[in-house]
């Protein structure tokens, strides 16, 4: 396949620059080939906010850490003593930072199943019935579940839903919405998961027609209370809202609990989680809170890293990508806070050739704005990778034009499948990163296309960039 002509795409560089939507934008673009010659380039050193393309760089810097291969483990072990098959003490599920725990996707195993591996195990390890409770265990990850720098009114959605070492359904609870009449609270039913523990008031209000959906749920780790608030217009159809669950291990305990008494194991104390945070229980060092250790009875394992990334980045999964984030943290100095997480996610660069002190890099998912990376850098990330063991898992987790996260951008050009990118937004920000493939599949060029501060619609930004990305498949 022919190399993109160096010409046209500067001169569309440039002459996008005098022009709406970006005039007046903060925006780069630097694309170049795999032995880092620049083919064409405008502001490519300038950093910006990258939004969702840092995925590209905590998805790739985890794979090169620690292998497609990699399976994240939750364990299983108790307290107290057997006596003729009953358990008299607490069942500890202990969290590895497995994300899919609970959730939907294919990679994983439905919730039944998964609890029925956490049945066999007790079971193999003589225990038929439990006089104690079932624990969710999430010590292993200390720290907020949230990036400090994440606005509020992100926080409280799903996709601003913090990490655990162990979590449910991507710590995530959905609602049925619909309006009533104006000026009365707006129908609001719980759908899934249940959260029995919440005290949730409904302080909304269905609004005029036109107004609009400003619903948003308000909640806390430190109080098992929230209230919904805002108001859902009259005339708008009924629709699911996702909000966040600040109580991921405790949802954990509570389905696997209920699963089974479902199945006639007996579990006497209920469901909970671990009495105090004193005592944190790690691998190889699980302890009950009292800091007495625990008697393991088996693990159950994630589905492969590859499996994780290729979602993460297919669907753009903020909880996935903050999941990988905070394992780099965990695995390189045993605390998962977000200051370690940036340290080992630095150590990573460094192993990649890449300087990291030339962006800064504030969480796993992009969500935050204080993140800042150059059109340069991705480019330089993307080549870097190709270099690395894990670069078939990386290349092949990335969407083609037309899918995924892309589904509205060039799906039907007759070359899309020979662009493989992630793409990036917020209000005012739109990004795109990735690799011109040739006609076998084999990565001839990477590029970066970053905008920020922009006013236009979204659409009309996305065709500004979709010009460029035509010029490279031509």
């Amino acid at each position: 396949m022919a190399q993109p002509s160096p010409e046209a795409l500067q001169r569309t560089l440039d002459e996008l620059a005098g022009r709406e939507p970006l005039k007046g934008a903060a925006w780069g673009a630097c694309i170049q080939t795999m032995d880092g010659t620049v083919i064409a380039a405008r502001q490519g050193g300038t950093r910006l906010t990258p939004a969702s393309n840092l995925k590209l760089i905590t998805t790739g810097s985890a794979l090169h850490a620690f292998g497609a291969d990699y399976r994240f483990e939750t364990r299983v072990g108790y307290t107290g003593r057997i006596e003729e098959g009953t358990l008299k003490g607490d069942v500890y599920l202990i969290g590895g930072g497995d994300p899919t725990i609970g959730v939907k996707d294919s990679i994983a195993l439905k919730p039944d199943a998964l609890f029925w591996k956490w049945k066999s195990l007790l079971k193999g390890a003589g225990i038929q019935r439990v006089e104690g409770r079932i624990l969710g265990d999430g010590r292993a990850w200390e720290g907020g579940k949230e990036n400090t720098s994440w606005t509020y009114d992100d926080i409280g959605t799903y996709y601003g839903a913090g990490s655990d070492a162990l979590s449910f359904y991507e710590n995530a609870v959905d609602f049925y919405v619909s309006a009533t009449e104006e000026g009365k609270p707006v129908r609001i039913q719980q759908i899934y998961p249940e959260t029995p523990w919440m005290n949730i008031e409904n302080q909304t209000m269905t609004g005029p027609a036109g107004t609009g959906n400003s619903l948003f749920l308000f909640t806390t780790d430190l109080s098992k209370s929230g209230a919904w608030r805002g108001s859902f217009a009259v005339g708008r159809k009924p629709k699911t809202e996702h909000a966040a669950n600040k109580y991921g291990a405790l949802t954990c305990a509570y389905y696997f609990w209920k699963y089974l008494k479902n199945t006639g194991f007996e579990v006497s104390g209920g469901y909970g989680v671990p009495d105090t945070d004193e005592a944190p229980s790690r691998p190889g060092n699980e302890r009950a809170a009292t800091g007495v250790p625990l008697v393991l009875v088996g693990k159950t394992l994630s589905p492969p890293l590859s499996d994780i990334v290729r979602f993460t980045n297919w669907r753009s999964d903020n909880f996935y990508a903050e999941s990988l984030f905070r394992l780099m943290g965990e695995k390189a100095s045993g605390i998962a806070v977000y200051d370690s997480c940036r340290v080992a996610e630095a150590e990573v660069l460094e192993s990649l050739g890449l300087d990291p002190s030339s962006v800064r890099l504030e969480d796993g998912s992009g969500l935050s704005r204080r993140s800042a990376v150059s059109p340069a850098f991705f480019c330089d990330f993307l080549r870097a990778m190709q270099g690395s063991p894990a670069a078939g898992a990386f290349l092949g987790s990335l969407p083609a034009l037309g899918e995924g996260t892309l589904r509205t951008l060039l799906p039907n050009h007759p070359s899309c499948s020979r662009i493989r990118l992630k793409s990036g937004s917020m209000e005012g920000i739109l990004c795109y990163s990735g690799y011109l493939l040739d006609e076998s599949g084999v990565p001839v060029a990477v590029f970066s296309l970053m905008t920020g501060g922009t006013t236009a619609p979204t659409g009309e930004v996305r065709s500004a960039l979709a010009r460029i990305l035509t010029l490279l498949l031509e």
